[in-house]
């Protein structure tokens, strides 16, 4: 058997790491600045995505390793996922830029940082709560920056995207226009400014229905752009080279010289259970992620029997293509798609899960069941496109056939649901199937913020029922944790922070009890 400890995310290592300290700058600029940092932002968000699907939502131990450890128990230490906490270093960048971009002629870069820190900083908020921000990233005039209220952290980021957006806007009227961004300086949007309008836009919806009712938001309004309606990639020109692969692919699939990735995880029964008729119907995204669907090998997490749990294949099982050399695997479809496939940072199919949940809550009006499939459709065209664009399969068709093989289910036909609480669970419910090892981490968050999807906590439940682990800790009726601990770095160098943090009973304070 070979020893395994908990993965804890990926390394937020840069491939230009330029500044470490924003009060003593070496010579740089906000065109070189934002390239790496969106390019960092993307490797950790890869560390999120393990974090979130390692709840146990999508992933379970695999055959074979043992030591897992705080990985089954939830009882997180303050080592656990420490990597999770390396926005800051990636922040820092975008801190930096924002103050080299206050020239009227660098207006979109100035932008560009503002939403890009917003987006850092909700991710941070998400998962440890009370974080600095106020006093933060301003290097040695304060080495130990105090702990912000989340509330109000969450409503200066509303803040900051509504004054990047106020800047896109007055540059795209100004008679003489701010500096282009080009597409080697933003490996995100490719320089279209009103692209990162919508996700601006986004991004502040998000954090709308996140705060609902626990935050205060002084603007409720969004620009006329509206939101995201594709969906917003990462790609600086991710190749099989060393250093330069997908990192999720780098994760989970092949190295770079073609060994294997991380094999000591594999799919969990509760999330298979969407897709195999457990729960729902959903023959095409199964074939599209899972490798050997509908016979995919699947665990509860906790789960530790070797007799009869499977070991996870080359490349793992959310590689669905037959090619199994590492050496040459790629273009798949899925959430594995190849070494040079875009990393998401936020998908199509949530943007529509957001603004169809925001309908229904009276945040935004619009039609929230036309919001709902147009998610499901969205979630059916990313999982089907190749990393060149290409769509494999015919995603419409098979989106048709979901509705159709489960025509009886207001989790996937939402004239069926009749009540506000039946909409939000399966517009949440949809979204969990949509996040699925895209980005977890959300998902993880609205389950607990909503308890959705719904899971069956009690004695003698099974993987279909629950996708808690059954080694658990946790004193909770649903069994799970409820954050991660503040890093041991953090603990040591700052003063302020918090004490008493229990990762099986702290709240985040948007969570329900």
């Amino acid at each position: 058997m070979v020893l395994f400890v908990g993965f804890a995310g990926t390394s937020c290592k840069k491939y230009l790491d330029i500044n470490k300290n924003p009060n003593q700058p070496t010579a740089s600029t906000p065109q070189l600045l934002i390239p790496q940092a969106i390019t960092a932002t993307a490797s950790n968000l890869n560390g999120y995505n393990t974090y979130g699907a390692q709840s146990g939502m999508y992933m379970a131990n695999a055959g074979g390793y043992g030591g897992f450890g705080s990985n089954v128990t939830y009882n997180y230490s303050v080592t656990n996922y420490n990597g999770l906490w390396g926005l800051y270093d990636v922040n820092e960048d975008f801190y930096l830029a924002k103050s080299l971009s206050k020239d009227s002629s660098l207006t979109y870069f100035n932008a560009i940082s503002r939403i890009m820190l917003a987006h850092n900083f909700e991710l941070l908020v998400d998962t440890y709560n009370s974080i600095p921000y106020f006093d933060a990233l301003q290097g040695n005039r304060n080495t130990t920056p105090k702990f912000d209220d989340p509330a109000l952290v969450y409503a200066d980021l509303a803040k900051q995207l509504d004054t990047a957006i106020a800047l896109i806007n007055q540059g795209q009227a100004a008679p003489i226009s701010p500096s282009t961004v080009t597409s080697a300086q933003d490996p995100l949007f490719s320089g279209n400014m009103n692209r990162w309008k919508k996700f601006a836009n986004t991004l502040k919806l998000r954090l709308l229905i996140t705060g609902n009712g626990k935050a205060q938001f002084t603007n409720t309004t969004f620009d006329p752009a509206g939101f995201l309606t594709d969906d917003a990639l990462i790609n600086p020109g991710y190749t099989r080279d060393n250093g330069k692969q997908n990192p999720k692919w780098n994760t989970w699939a092949y190295s770079y010289t073609g060994s294997d990735g991380n094999k000591a995880w594999m799919p969990s029964t509760f999330i298979l259970g969407f897709y195999n008729g457990k729960k729902l119907s959903d023959n095409g995204r199964g074939n599209a992620i899972y490798y050997q669907f509908p016979s995919t090998p699947t665990n509860r997490l906790g789960f530790e029997n070797n007799n009869s749990v499977k070991p996870s294949p080359a490349g793992s099982f959310w590689y669905p293509s037959s090619n199994r050399t590492g050496s040459s695997a790629g273009n798949a479809t899925g959430v594995l798609k190849g070494p040079n496939a875009s990393m998401p940072i936020l998908t199509a199919a949530e943007s529509y899960f957001l603004q169809a949940e925001a309908a229904v809550r009276g945040i935004i009006t619009s039609n929230a069941d036309s919001l709902f499939r147009l998610g499901i459709k969205s979630s059916f065209h990313y999982l089907y496109e190749l990393p060149d664009g290409t769509i494999s399969g015919d995603p419409a068709a098979d989106f048709q056939s979901y509705l159709d093989n489960n025509s009886d289910s207001y989790l996937v036909n939402f004239s069926l649901a009749t009540t506000t609480a039946q909409k939000i669970e399966a517009i949440i419910t949809q979204k969990f199937i949509a996040l699925n090892m895209v980005n977890s981490n959300e998902a993880w968050n609205d389950y607990r913020r909503t308890h959705y999807p719904v899971i069956i906590s009690v004695a003698g439940a099974d993987g279909n029922q629950t996708f808690a682990s059954t080694q658990s800790q946790s004193a909770r009726p649903d069994k799970l944790p409820t954050r991660v601990a503040y890093p041991s770095a953090e603990i040591s160098s700052n003063p302020n922070t918090p004490n008493g943090i229990n990762p099986l009973s702290s709240l985040i304070f948007w969570a329900m009890p």
